[in-house]
């Protein structure tokens, strides 16, 4: 992995970041993981044995709905979100840090975008809960491009509606999917969870190293 030195070298250029946000600006992905233990159990997937948080990383963690219909079982309904709300209302939280972060984003007066798989119902209940109704300029969600994470579409459309390069600008992400996106949309991605997984995805530094020591942000640390 390159030295977080090495991979902030790019911030004098910095013009805009763009966020996911289930996982990355929130603790939402332990809240999705049980949701879908519970309910991948009720409809007896794998035969009734609990999916492991190795399988809700790989295979469901940042995939668009459409995806996860296809992957999980193909009469799936809005029984996920359902619960995902009754659960987020009472538990969700922001990410250690997210305020500080967000606060030197505003002060060098950066563009900023949020870039999510989700629905438009989760986004407008994770939005004001974590406190964040006023800091996205845009907000492109997985409905709004034909062609969702892992491919690079919804970030080149966030990209576009901000009007900035790829080489000015930076991604947070925590999925595979999501990484493997902001990487094929041209610019660096800082990624959570596990870091064999997402530097393998292309990740140019895990969230844990992240340190912006000139501006006293430590994110996630």
């Amino acid at each position: 992995m390159r030295s977080s030195k090495c991979s902030l070298s790019f911030l004098a250029s910095l013009e805009a970041i763009l966020f996911d946000i289930d996982g990355t600006i929130c603790d939402s992905d332990p809240i999705h993981y049980y949701a879908f233990c519970d309910m991948l159990q009720e409809v007896g997937f794998n035969g009734g044995v609990p999916i492991t948080e190795e399988f809700f990383i790989k295979t469901i963690s940042g995939q668009h709905n459409v995806n996860l219909a296809t992957i999980l079982f193909p009469d799936w309904g809005p029984q996920r979100s359902l619960k995902f709300l009754e659960l987020a209302s009472e538990q969700l939280q922001p990410m250690n840090g997210l305020q500080k972060l967000c606060k030197w984003v505003e002060e060098r007066g950066s563009r900023r975008a949020a870039v999510t798989s989700a629905t438009r119902s989760n986004v407008e209940l994770l939005i004001p809960i974590i406190g964040l109704s006023d800091f996205f300029e845009t907000i492109v969600l997985g409905d709004d491009c034909e062609l969702v994470k892992p491919f690079p579409d919804p970030y080149l459309k966030a990209l576009q509606a901000l009007q900035v390069s790829h080489k000015h600008a930076f991604v947070f992400e925590d999925s595979v999917s999501g990484i493997k996106a902001g990487v094929a949309a041209g610019m660096p991605v800082a990624g959570r969870n596990p870091e064999k997984l997402l530097t393998a995805a292309g990740a140019s530094l895990s969230f844990m190293i992240l340190k912006i020591q000139n501006y006293g942000v430590c994110w996630n640390c």
